[in-house]
This record gives structure tokens, C-alpha cells and sequence, in this order.
């Protein structure tokens, strides 16, 4: 019964949500049954008549009514006493009945929100620390704070268990074929933008069990992003044949149609999506995305604004709000929001970059100098900052940095090319390195800007050969730069020869003597003076 009744205020919380505008009204709408159970399972609470479910049920009521803040207990003839909070309840009843998932979800959803009850939580699930529900909590949890290293590090552990065990007993661990592990894993690997590791876990999950859409939404976002229109097709196909009613159908299909370029019948799908589920982050975060292709930026703002609404902690949304007034010209309001997706996501160089370019437009310089240097030390597997710090490098006569950069920019485009490619620092490290970074990488404009630097810096220091390779690369490319390249590989070329001559000359001179030097210039300044002062004679000693 209680629980049907929390369902039902939920349900007319919904409707009312769907038909108001305004953000902030939307934010306080509540569950107008929430007060009359909090009530009634407080007084079954005190008469200790509730179970596990029963427990759960309270505690979810006094999340979405207090949230982790503590209840005011209120009796006859006394003062506020102080009653439990939500978590607290959470945890009684995940103590009372460790398998209901739910309950797990739902403290895991105030420990996000509130990493200050991390440690009183931690410290109240001691009895089952040990109990493997408590580490796919922990999982759960991981990844939902982005800390996704030590979710996988954790995954592997239940997958293999203890690795000395396992290579005694040859066994692998109790979990290895646990379908909800595989997901996880899939889904660190894509939030920290490992698209290969996401792309095989994601693979393995859906041949495994073909008929699973779980997550399958975020798998479409692997294939978009790695252009593998056709692996889509055949997902969305299948999907639609699984449940086309589900959301994360609506989003594969949404995300098809994006892919080839029909943005009005992905707005269709991804509006679809939120008929089905109106609280669907994805949904609404892909759903202005589309909006900013159909340069709809009033919409956008909408669609973001609604996934923050939802949850302040989706950094794509606040990332998003800040491209569309980045692209209306009002970078104060873009770069809060990109601030607001840097604190949520910090390990992203594209947040850095993104406030580079805002603090640039503000004519902030040296601000933008150090978010493009943090974005570099972050990896900046696209080449925006190192680019961008090369230019203001350049600005600033500061040749020898801006040359690094370049260089640098060219390494991290040339391993972009090559699968499963990690970036590092290679062309510096040797000169076969440095070849092959030069002689390979894809020329397009950047790249041919970052080549005709580093010939000129390199024939300003007399590297020559350097100064060639980088010139070379530059004739097969179709722009200004092509006609520059060939100029400045002639002047290389020239110089290098008369280096050559100047060498062969040397070679071919004959040792002289000290002795024979010095009556050379006795001889000399003898024979060119005169009692009148005039020279007489123009003869010097020469081998």
C-alpha cells in the first residue's frame, strides 16, 4: 500500500512537470503523498513492525523528501527531536535483506550527491563489507563519480578474484561471466573516452546475450562517435525487432538517423524517448546536441537545461549550455558553464579547452595559456590546445616552446590515425621517431601551419635536414602553404650546399707551418709599406 501510494504522487508529479515552462517551477513540483507516508512509516517505524521492504520503502521516502538531511521528529509536550536520515534507513534495510538492489541504487544515489556521508555510510555497512553486493555497490558508485579506475580495478578483482588463487587453482574468479560486471566495465572505458576497450566489452556483451538493450543506448554512442555507420544500422535493426517501445530503442534509432545526417527524425526518436521516459538523461542531453546541428539554440537550451534539472551532476548537459552561448557570443554565461562541466568531469581536456577559448575571447591570456597547458598535461587526443598554445607561443616570440607544441601537435594527430593508440611523446625522443611522426601524419590545415614553423625553425637553427623533411611534406598539399614550402626547401637546400663547399675547402687545404706563417706576415706587412707610406706591393704568401 505504501508503496503504491508513493508510485501515485510520482505519477501526478510527472504530469504536472510536463505541462509547466518555467525551470524553477518545474524544480518544485513535489510528491504531495510524501508527507502522509512519512508519517505513517514513522509511526511503524518506532513500533519496529517493518521489514526489509518495509524499511526500503521509508527510506525512500525520506530521500525525496529531505534528502540526506536529518527528520525533525516532533512530539506531544516536547521539543524537535532529531530522527534518522534516509541513508540511515537505506542501510537498516539493506542490512535487514542484502540482496534488494534498489535500496543499493538509492543509497548510491545519495552518496553521489552528497559525498559528506561517504565515510558514516562506509562505517554503518562494516558487518558486510565483505558481501559481494557491497562490492557491486561500490562498483556502482564508482562509476557514477566518474572514478572509473577504481571501479575497473575492482570489476577485475570480482572477474579473476585473487590472482595467486587463481593461478593456483586455475579458476577464474565467481563473477567472470556476470553480464552486469561487463556493462560496468564497458561503460568506465567510455566514460574515460577509451572507445576501443568500450567498443570490445560492449561487443562481447551484445553477442552474449543478443536480445539485451540495457546500456545498449550507450553502446550506439561508441559506434556514432567511431563513424561505424553500418554496426549501427544492424543495432538499431535489432533493437527495434527486441522492444521498439523501450527508450533505449528510441535512442539507437535516434542516434542512426543523427549519424546520417537526418537531425529532424533523430529529434523525432529522441523526443519519443522522453514520452516513454521524461527523467532519461540521455535523452535530453542527445536531444539539444540535435538542436545545436539544426542551429535551434533557444531549444537546446531547453533540452539542457531540462537533463540539469534531472541531475546537476551530467557534465555532457553543462558542456552543452556552454557551446550554445559560446555560439551566441555570450562567453561570461558559456564559460560558467563549462567551468560547471570542468568540476564535474576534470580529467577531460576538452572542458580546458573549451575554457581556453572562452578566457581567450575575453582577451584573458594568460589564463587561456595556462587552461590550454592543463588540457595538454590531460593527454588532448585532438590536438586543440597544442595548437592553440603553439599560436600563442608564436604571439609571444617564444620560438623554442612553440615549436614543441607544433611538434607535439603533429605526434598527437599521428597516433589519432593508428588503433588503439595511446599519446605519448615520441618525435623528440629520437630521429627515426621524429621521421616517422613527419613522413606519416594526415596533412590538413593545421598540420600544414605546424609544418612550415617547424621547416622555418628548423632552418633558423641549421637542423637542415629536419628543415627538408617538414618542407617536403608541404609540396602535396593543395594550399598557400605548398608554394612557401618549395621557396624555403630552395633557400635550405642552397644553404646546405655552400655548408658542403665550405667543408670541402677546408679538407682540401693544406696544413702550413707556424713558422712559415709567421714570415708570411712579416713578408705581407714588410712588402705594403713604404717611407712615403704608400704601398708599394699587394704580394702576400700563399700556399
Amino acid at each position: 500500500r505504501a508503496y503504491s501510494l508513493y508510485l501515485e504522487g510520482e505519477r501526478r508529479k510527472d504530469d504536472q512537470i510536463t505541462e509547466l515552462r518555467d525551470p524553477l517551477e518545474r524544480t518544485s513540483q513535489k510528491n504531495m503523498n510524501l508527507p502522509r507516508l512519512e508519517a505513517e512509516l514513522r509511526r511503524e517505524y518506532i513500533m519496529q513492525s517493518l521489514d526489509g521492504f518495509g524499511l526500503y520503502i521509508y527510506g525512500v521516502v525520506l530521500k525525496e523528501s529531505r534528502g540526506a538531511k536529518r527528520a525533525k521528529v516532533s512530539q506531544a509536550g516536547s521539543s524537535n527531536l532529531e530522527g534518522h536520515t534516509a541513508y540511515e534507513i537505506l542501510v537498516e534495510s539493506i542490512l535487514s535483506y542484502p540482496y534488494n538492489w534498489s535500496a543499493w541504487l538509492d543509497l548510491g544515489e545519495l552518496c553521489v550527491n552528497n559525498p559528506s556521508i561517504d565515510t558514516p555510510v562506509e562505517e554503518l555497512l562494516a558487518p558486510i563489507s565483505e558481501h559481494w553486493m557491497y562490492h557491486f555497490f561500490c562498483v556502482h558508485v564508482f562509476v557514477e563519480n566518474k572514478s572509473n579506475e577504481n571501479a575497473i580495478a575492482i570489476i577485475e578483482k570480482l572477474a579473476n578474484g585473487n590472482q595467486q588463487q587463481a593461478m593456483d587453482d586455475g579458476e577464474s574468479g565467481f563473477f567472470v561471466q556476470s553480464a552486469y560486471l561487463q556493462s560496468q566495465l564497458a561503460m568506465a572505458y567510455y566514460d574515460v573516452r577509451d572507445y576501443d576497450s568500450a567498443h570490445e566489452h560492449f561487443l562481447g556483451l551484445s553477442e552474449r546475450e543478443p536480445y539485451r538493450l540495457d546500456h545498449m543506448d550507450a553502446f550506439s554512442n561508441v559506434l556514432y562517435v567511431k563513424d561505424q555507420k553500418v554496426a549501427l544500422s544492424h543495432l538499431a535493426h535489432r533493437s527495434i525487432t527486441v522492444d521498439k517501445y523501450r527508450p533505449e530503442t528510441c535512442i539507437i534509432v535516434g542516434n542512426y538517423y543523427s549519424s546520417k545526417g537526418r537531425h529532424e527524425k533523430a529529434v523525432q526518436y529522441f523526443q519519443r524517448a522522453l514520452k516513454l521516459d521524461r527523467s532519461y538523461l540521455s535523452a535530453w542531453t542527445l536531444l539539444g546536441h540535435e538542436y545545436i546541428e539544426m542551429k535551434n539554440t533557444a531549444a537546446a537550451i531547453e533540452a539542457y537545461r531540462r537533463a540539469v534539472d534531472i541531475s546537476d551532476r551530467e557534465y555532457r548537459a553543462w558542456y552543452g549550455l556552454g557551446q550554445t552561448y559560446e555560439i551566441m557570443n555570450m562567453l561570461l554565461h558559456a564559460l560558467f558553464y563549462f567551468r560547471k562541466a570542468a568540476a564535474l568531469h576534470p580529467h577531460d581536456a576538452r572542458m580546458w579547452c573549451a575554457i581556453g577559448g572562452c578566457l581567450l575571447g575575453l582577451d584573458r591570456r594568460s589564463e587561456a595559456e595556462k587552461s590550454y597547458e592543463r588540457a595538454v598535461s590531460l593527454g588532448d587526443g585532438e590536438g586543440i590546445a597544442t595548437r592553440k598554445l603553439a599560436e600563442l607561443y608564436r604571439e609571444d616570440g617564444d620560438e623554442e616552446k612553440a615549436a614543441k607544441c607544433f611538434l607535439r601537435h603533429l605526434e598527437l594527430r599521428y597516433q589519432s590515425q593508428l588503433p588503439g593508440s595511446i599519446s605519448t611523446s615520441m618525435a623528440d625522443s629520437s630521429p627515426e621517431a621524429f621521421e616517422m611522426v613527419v613522413a606519416n601524419v594526415r596533412v590538413d590545415e593545421p598540420e600544414a601551419e605546424a609544418l612550415l614553423y617547424l621547416a622555418y625553425y628548423y632552418r633558423d637553427n641549421m637542423e637542415y635536414d629536419q628543415a627538408v623533411l617538414c618542407a617536403t611534406r608541404l609540396e602535396d598539399y593543395p594550399g598557400p602553404e605548398k608554394e612557401q614550402g618549395k621557396s624555403l626547401l630552395r633557400d635550405v637546400r642552397s644553404r646546405m650546399d655552400q655548408r658542403a663547399g665550405r667543408r670541402r675547402g677546408r679538407s682540401r687545404s693544406p696544413a702550413i707551418p707556424s713558422s712559415m706563417r709567421l714570415r708570411s706576415r712579416d713578408l705581407s706587412l714588410s712588402s705594403r709599406s713604404s717611407a712615403g707610406g704608400k704601398v708599394e706591393s699587394s704580394f702576400e704568401f700563399s700556399p
